[in-house]
């Protein structure tokens, strides 16, 4: 006997059921209708005469009150190369139209598809590392740029680079491994809730060069100079040799680990406070004898460290993702970094700002801004507020941290029992 199953709402019937099926009532899109972007909505709007945002308010009321499409952007290349195979999932799912293969489209071109659907409803799913994340926050910060505001979609993410500091903030996870379904997945998604996340300007303009523009990058994450950016620029100098080597989470921390360990042995960003001065809103901050600096705007660091809180127990101004405000601090070194990230040390607290000013006098420096990972001689760092991004944040997710603390405290709350962050301030939809 053959069975036949729905596309759409994935019922599945017989052979001899089909025609009672027929004369029953249409197909419903099934248990994520509301994500779903319906084919006679697509067919509707080609038939429009006049394409305006009114126009798709109207087309999207008859998809219901609750609907909020989702837009799925994969960077098959990222973390352990599950990407393929989570198309080929979201497209059984979903509609094949709002699944996007990065590799193949950039997140500029995939995101004009929110022009033609109902502002203020659209989510977008990237499934990659913080560095994917940054890129389609970038796509979406040149539609303004476009006039294209009212389109602005939300984010959420599924982790699949190797540190996925962002989506652990956000409660997302430090990495997915096939661990949940992707029907669960999207039920997370709907169930997340809106927060604003700063963004910020990171200026490099380099010592003696005057005719040349400086060099602007966009941050989410962190700017750092000294050990944690060097490793990650040793990492990301052996992985553009040798692609292939790179193909799981595991071997990359574990090639990670093993340049830290060399830089415990050689130090080769030692005296980093003679050659560098910090402001912080102006003001000159006296460093300790210190071999990197780190500038964060978000809670996690490192793959899964609480970095500003370190180990709890010294008392610290909170952190919000929406505060207008980076946490500074200092490192003694690789071990340093290494203690911190097993709760054994704390870093160096230099201070909160809105903006930050970091000068290289000398000598070159390696920094890195949310992973991307340069070579830097003298220059002149500026951090500034550049604009906010809305995100997914899912309440329910346990991080790294929080699986070791239920391990240890077996009276905390459930993950679902979890309270909110401090940071976190939901934004009406």
């Amino acid at each position: 006997m053959v069975l036949n199953r729905c596309v759409w709402c994935q019922t599945t019937v017989h052979d001899d059921c089909m025609d009672d099926l027929a004369r029953g009532e249409a197909c419903d899109l099934g248990e994520f209708h509301s994500l779903i972007i319906p084919p006679h909505y697509l067919y509707r709007i080609n038939k429009l005469r006049r394409r305006h945002p009114d126009e798709y308010s109207k087309l999207g009321a008859s998809c219901g009150r609750s609907w909020t499409p989702v837009l799925v952007l994969a960077n098959t290349r990222s973390g352990n190369n599950m990407g393929e195979a989570l198309l080929g999932e979201f497209r059984t799912l979903l509609n094949p139209v709002q699944v996007f293969d990065l590799s193949e489209l950039t997140p500029s071109k995939a995101l004009q598809l929110c022009t033609l659907l109902p502002p203020g409803r659209v989510q977008v799913l990237v499934c990659g590392g913080d560095g994917t994340v940054g890129w389609v926050l970038d796509a979406i910060d040149a539609m303004k740029l476009k006039d294209q505001d009212q389109f602005i979609p939300r984010v959420t993410i599924l982790p699949l680079g190797t540190g996925n500091d962002l989506s652990n903030t956000l409660g997302w996870g430090a990495g997915y491994a096939g661990e949940i379904p992707v029907e669960q997945v999207l039920r997370n998604v709907l169930d997340a809730e809106v927060v604003k996340m700063d963004r910020w300007k990171v200026q490099v303009a380099s010592k003696g060069v005057y005719f040349r523009k400086p060099k602007v990058l966009s941050m989410n994450n962190y700017f750092s100079v000294g050990p944690d950016a060097l490793m990650a620029l040793n990492f990301h100098a052996h992985r553009e040799k040798t692609p292939s080597f790179f193909s799981s989470r595991i071997i990359n921390k574990a090639v990670y680990f093993l340049y830290g360990t060399k830089d415990c042995l050689v130090q080769e960003c030692k005296d980093l406070d003679k050659r560098v001065e910090l402001e912080l809103d102006g003001e000159r901050v006296a460093l300790p004898s210190l071999e990197g600096i780190i500038v964060c705007n978000i809670g996690y660091w490192g793959g899964g460290c609480r970095l500003w809180e370190g180990m709890g127990d010294d008392p610290c101004p909170p952190t919000r993702l929406d505060d207008g405000l980076l946490e500074v601090v200092g490192v003694f070194g690789s071990f340093h970094c290494a203690q911190i990230q097993v709760k054994l040390a704390n870093p160096v607290r230099l201070g909160q700002a809105h903006t930050v000013r970091l000068v290289l006098k000398s000598s070159t420096m390696p920094m890195q801004v949310d992973g991307e990972p340069w070579a830097q001689g003298p220059c002149t760092i500026t951090i500034t507020h550049k604009t906010q991004a809305l995100m997914l944040y899912h309440s329910a997710e346990q991080t790294d941290d929080d699986d070791e603390t239920s391990a240890s405290e077996p009276d905390s709350p459930a993950p679902h029992d979890s309270p909110k962050p401090p940071w976190s301030t939901t934004v009406q939809a």
